[in-house]
Order: C-alpha cells, then sequence, then structure tokens
C-alpha cells in the first residue's frame, strides 16, 4: 500500500509539472520553435540537473508514462496510413520511401562501424555490441515526424506533388521503420547475448512478426467492437490507452512463457502491435472517422508528458562529454537522407529539384524516434542511456534545424500557398450593385469572412459615404460599354439591388458575356420571377424572404441558426472540386478533418442526393458545414494546386457562340 502512494505521489506531482510545460512550450512557438522543443527543454529544466523536480527516483516510478505514450505514438502513426489517400502518386512514393529507407539506414550503419575506434563509449565495447548499437541507431536515422511535417505543411497553406509525396513518404517510413525496428532490435538482443546468426533466427524472426501481426489485427477486432457502441468519447480514450498500455505486459508474459516452454525466446513488439491496430481500423472498418477523433482528442496531452519526460530523462553529464558526436550522427543521418532522395527520385523520374531538395522534409524528428530510443534505453541498460542522451541530442538538433528547412523547400517548389497571391488570389470577390444601407451591411459581413467586396453605383462621389476596404466604381448607367468597363468576369459572385429593369439588363449581359456566375437579385414584382430564373439567377423577395425566414426559425432552429452564421466558430462554405486527386473519390474514402460535414453536392446546376458511395468529379460544388479553422483546411483540400491566373469559365452558351 505505501508502495501504491509513493506511485502515486510521484505521478501527481509529475502531471503538475507536464502542465506547466505545456504552458511554457507555448512560448517557444511564439519564438518560431516548435512545441515540441518546448516540452523537451521545459524537462530538461525540471530534471536532475537543474531544479530536481523530476529526480532519479521519481523517472523510475514513471515508467508507466513512457508505456502509455508509446502506444499511443504508435497509433497516432498508424493514423496517418490511409492508403486511399496515396494511390495518386504511389510510384514516386514507392520509390522515395525506399531510397530513404535503405540509403539512410545503410549510411548510418556502416559509418558507426566505421567511426567506432574513435566514439568514446564504443571504443571498449564489444564487436558484437557495436553491431547491435550500429543497427538500431540506423534505424532510429530513418525515422521521422508525421505530427512536425502535417504541423508545417498546415502552416504554409502547402500543396502539390512534392508536399503530398514528402507526408505520404513521412508516414509509411514511420510504419516501416518500426518494423525494421522490431527486426533489428531481436538481431541486436542476440548479438548482446552472444548467440550466433543462423538460418533459425530467421524462422524466429518470422515466427515473431507473424505472431505481432496476429495478435494486433485481433485487438483490432476488441477495439473495434467496443468503438461500435455508443459510448462517451473519454470512455474510448480510455479503451484505447488501456489497451496500448496493457500490450506492454502482454509481450513480457509472451516472453517469459517462451523462455519456459520453447526452445527461442519470442519478442512482441509492443509499438508493431499498436500501429497494426490502428492500420486496420483506420483502412478496414467504418471506424476510421471516430478513432481519428479519439486519437486526436488525447495527443496533445500525450505529447506534453512524454517529451516533457524524455527532457528529464537526458543525461547532460554524459552530454557535455559527447556533443561532438551527436554533432557527426547528426552530419551522419544527413548525409545518409540526402543519398536516399536522390536515389529515390532519380528512380522515380521526379523532377531535378525533388532531386537536389528532396531530404528536406525528412530532417525533423520527434515521436516515433523518441518512442524508439526510450525502448533501447530500457532494453539494453549496459550502455542504452548513453545511446539515448546522444540521439536525444541529434533529435532536438533536427527539430532546430528541420522545420526551417522544410518550409524553404516548400516555397522553392512554388507549393506555398500563403506566397501564392502575387499570382493567384483565392479570396472571393463580389461586386454590390446599388448603394443603400443593406449594401453597406453586406459589405461589412462579407469582409469579416475574408471577401473582397466591390459596390457599383449610379450616385455621384459626394453623395456616398467611403467603405473602408470597399472599392466604388461609380457608373453613369447600365450601358453595355460600362459593364465592358467594369471587368465583371473577375468577379465570382453579383449581388442586384436597382430595379427589376436594371437588375435584369445586368442578369442578361452577365449570361450572354460571362456565362455561369452566381448572380443575385432582389426582386420587386414578382411577375418577373420567371425571366431571372431563365437566367440562372438566384432570387430574393422582400415580399416573402422574412416570412420564409421565420418559418425556418420554428421548423428547425438549430439548422437555420447555422446557416445564417449565428453559431459561433461554426460556418459553412462552398468549395469546387479542381484537385485532380479527388475525381472520382467516394465521399466516405475523404480524409476531412472530424468536425466537419458534406450537407450536399451541386453538379451541373443540379442538387444531387448524396450517400457515403457517391463519387465526385470534376468541378462539383461541395457544401460542407464546420468549425472555421476546419473549413479553412478543407477549401486548401479541394483546391487545384497548379497555381493558375482565373480564367472565364466557357459555358455552354459562350461554345454556342463562338461556333456560330
Amino acid at each position: 500500500m505505501l508502495q501504491f502512494e509513493h506511485f502515486l505521489f510521484f505521478l501527481l506531482a509529475f502531471l503538475w509539472i507536464v502542465i506547466g510545460s505545456f504552458h511554457v512550450a507555448k512560448y517557444f512557438q511564439k519564438i518560431r520553435l516548435p512545441l515540441i522543443t518546448g516540452f523537451l527543454i521545459s524537462g530538461v529544466i525540471a530534471g536532475p540537473f537543474f531544479l530536481e523536480l523530476v529526480s532519479d527516483e521519481s523517472i523510475l516510478n514513471l515508467q508507466i508514462v513512457n508505456e502509455f505514450s508509446l502506444s499511443y505514438i504508435a497509433f497516432a502513426a498508424g493514423v496517418e496510413l490511409y492508403i486511399k489517400e496515396i494511390r495518386s502518386s504511389l510510384k514516386s512514393i514507392f520509390w522515395n520511401t525506399i531510397g530513404q529507407l535503405v540509403f539512410t539506414f545503410t549510411v548510418g550503419v556502416l559509418a558507426i562501424l566505421l567511426l567506432a575506434p574513435v566514439i568514446p563509449f564504443l571504443s571498449n565495447l564489444s564487436h558484437a555490441n557495436v553491431l547491435a548499437i550500429a543497427i538500431l541507431t540506423g534505424t532510429i536515422f530513418v525515422a521521422r515526424s508525421p505530427s512536425s511535417a502535417i504541423a508545417i505543411i498546415n502552416e504554409m497553406r502547402a500543396k502539390g506533388r512534392f508536399t503530398r509525396t514528402a507526408i505520404s513518404v513521412t508516414v509509411i517510413k514511420d510504419v516501416l521503420v518500426i518494423l525494421l525496428f522490431a527486426i533489428c532490435l531481436s538481431i541486436a538482443n542476440n548479438l548482446v547475448k552472444g548467440i550466433e546468426l543462423n538460418y533459425m533466427l530467421l524462422v524466429e524472426l518470422f515466427i515473431e512478426l507473424t505472431a505481432t501481426f496476429s495478435i494486433g489485427i485481433l485487438l483490432s477486432k476488441v477495439i473495434g467492437f467496443i468503438f461500435s457502441f455508443k459510448l462517451h468519447q473519454y470512455i474510448k480514450i480510455g479503451v484505447l490507452l488501456s489497451f496500448g498500455y496493457l500490450i506492454h505486459p502482454l509481450s513480457h508474459y509472451i516472453h517469459h512463457l517462451s523462455e519456459l516452454y520453447l526452445p527461442f525466446e519470442i519478442l512482441i513488439e509492443p509499438l508493431l502491435v499498436c500501429i497494426t491496430i490502428s492500420f486496420v481500423i483506420i483502412n478496414y472498418t467504418s471506424l476510421r472517422i471516430e478513432f481519428q477523433a479519439v486519437v486526436e482528442k488525447i495527443g496533445p496531452a500525450i505529447y506534453a508528458a512524454f517529451f516533457t519526460l524524455a527532457g528529464a530523462m537526458m543525461s547532460l553529464d554524459i552530454l557535455a562529454d559527447t556533443w561532438k558526436i551527436a554533432l557527426i550522427f547528426f552530419a551522419i543521418r544527413l548525409i545518409g537522407m540526402m543519398g536516399g532522395a536522390w536515389l529515390g527520385s532519380t528512380v522515380a523520374g521526379d523532377p531535378k529539384i525533388f532531386k537536389r531538395i528532396g531530404w528536406m522534409p525528412y530532417v525533423t524528428q520527434a515521436g516515433v524516434s523518441l518512442a524508439l530510443v526510450m525502448v533501447v534505453d530500457n532494453s539494453f541498460p549496459q550502455w542504452g542511456g548513453e545511446l539515448a542522451t546522444i540521439i536525444i541530442a541529434v533529435i532536438i538538433v533536427n527539430q532546430l534545424v528541420g522545420p526551417p528547412l522544410f518550409k524553404w523547400a516548400i516555397k522553392k517548389v512554388g507549393e506555398n500557398r500563403n506566397l501564392a497571391k502575387d499570382h493567384y488570389d483565392h479570396s472571393h470577390r463580389v461586386l454590390i450593385f446599388g448603394y443603400e444601407n443593406q449594401s453597406v451591411a453586406l459589405s461589412h459581413e462579407l469582409l469579416k469572412n475574408n471577401w473582397k467586396v466591390s459596390i457599383a453605383t449610379r450616385k455621384p462621389p459626394q453623395e456616398v459615404d467611403k467603405v473602408p476596404g470597399v472599392k466604388m466604381y461609380h457608373i453613369e448607367g447600365l450601358q453595355t460599354e460600362i459593364l465592358e468597363s467594369l471587368n465583371l468576369k473577375n468577379f465570382d459572385t453579383f449581388v442586384l439591388l436597382h430595379s427589376d429593369r436594371g437588375n435584369y439588363r445586368i442578369t442578361e449581359w452577365i449570361y450572354e458575356n460571362i456565362g455561369k456566375k452566381v448572380v443575385i437579385v432582389r426582386l420587386s414584382d414578382r411577375k418577373n420571377l420567371k425571366k431571372f430564373y431563365d437566367l440562372g439567377a438566384l432570387v430574393i423577395d422582400p415580399q416573402t424572404a422574412f416570412v420564409n425566414l421565420l418559418q425556418h426559425f420554428v421548423r428547425s432552429p438549430l439548422a437555420t441558426s447555422l446557416l445564417m452564421g449565428m453559431e459561433p466558430d461554426k460556418d459553412t462554405i462552398d468549395v469546387t472540386v479542381e484537385d485532380e486527386s479527388l475525381y472520382g473519390v467516394a465521399l466516405r474514402n475523404l480524409r476531412l478533418p472530424v468536425d466537419v460535414l458534406i450537407l450536399s453536392v451541386k453538379r451541373k446546376g443540379n442538387i444531387i442526393i448524396t450517400h457515403g458511395y457517391t463519387r465526385l468529379l470534376k468541378g462539383d460544388v461541395v457544401t460542407v458545414v464546420g468549425s472555421v479553422e476546419s473549413l479553412e483546411k478543407v477549401a486548401l483540400q479541394f483546391e487545384s494546386f497548379e497555381l493558375e491566373k482565373d480564367k472565364p469559365e466557357e459555358t455552354g452558351f459562350n461554345r454556342q457562340k463562338k461556333q456560330s
């Protein structure tokens, strides 16, 4: 009982430190450093070498935090491996993954074997131990950071072939590196124990991997069954973390049984089990969105705890003596990645610029890398601590150097959407015909939602108050030459607040000379309704609009409030399918944020009734609802990544005019 109280005391004290670390790490973001770097440095400050808030004794009692965290990191890596998202670039992804995996691993292993005599903590070890360290370190060199890559891509609003290949290779590599690590860990155990490497080792590896995958598939069925019930999300989080933690004692138990009853040992790698569970649920069940939501929900807390503890575990006294070795390891990894990127891009036939800078997205390391380091530290007490300290130092350097390199590479290939505004503007443009109180109020609301608003009025400048952010056109009438001078083809939407006669003249001119645009007309006389409908305009009848709005509020107050923009931080948008990778993709296979819902799809002017198997076609207009932040991600996902200037759409009407 006293031992349990002792453990509980250390756990609660550490959780209090983690809360502080979470807030301190946010200041690192303000100076453009990754959040994870803030966690690591906070852990170092709280650790035994500074404030001693986390002592050596408490670290031993906090291994449970490591085990929960390692399982979660594997779950998160598996979530990112969604097969249907990467089919469009399989050749480039395949060869870049192979190049990075094989070349980086090989260079890492060979370099450490050659440099072993001059590395202090390796020079006194046996050849078998040095080989074990070399293959484990080479494996860790391959690992990357999907979370960091995704954060940079979101920040840069990056989209294109280079970006898609980078994130796909990053995720696949982290899956394969865990598989490679499981194999190398088994080999390293045999090397350290002095067991000869022979054909029986291959048999043992096959049995271990088969058992690992089988356990993962079986547990995915169990977790999927539990998730199928209507349980609160926090209960599902508890279930997932519990299973992730229990895999560790299960692995130890299977290892113990194999020692007693088999002529060889079976080592089940918990990380590989967890990633198998996640991969199966994401790709082969209907629980993908719910499972993804659960993993994302608990992520920030897990990362804060894990990286803070990793920082506290760093042996700064060892690092002071081995920082030169850490820099050598960093250089070795960099050389391996450069060679791997060049090899993979060459075989895949990628553009020349990809060969030169294709290594830059893979420098940053984080979750999976540290997870593997912790496993090595726990598995090999003789030298695991020294190796872990050096590798953590390398990871910190990669955290500092990697993000700026990835950002520069994205800018170099022209896939940075934040800087694309000089030659392509993704904001919507609306022209309002008529200056009055309603047009001014509408302008203010549209400006809040990042629209570019212009007003065309026949009033002279002295009778019009300037509206900040709104461009004013003072026109003398609605003659053809005046409408032509306004360059109406540059606008997406028109709001017409003139008389029915003037509105019809504008609508007809747009229909005949521009084609398909959104034209919204305020109607004065209902007998003119059909005339505007025939030209494809959207008509608002002031006499009935208020009654219709009240009716919808009575019948469906929540939906109407949402569509009217009255719900805080929620909105609806229309996005057009422009990205070629989405053509033919079923709605159920879209990788959308978990708080986004598809309301409708408009195809060739008609609203179609959608379901999960509805496939998107080029030019479809998809109406989605969700949080403002998530809707921005959806808009980017649907855009074409070819940065081209706006072109007026060629409609059937215009085509007929040209032919005639």
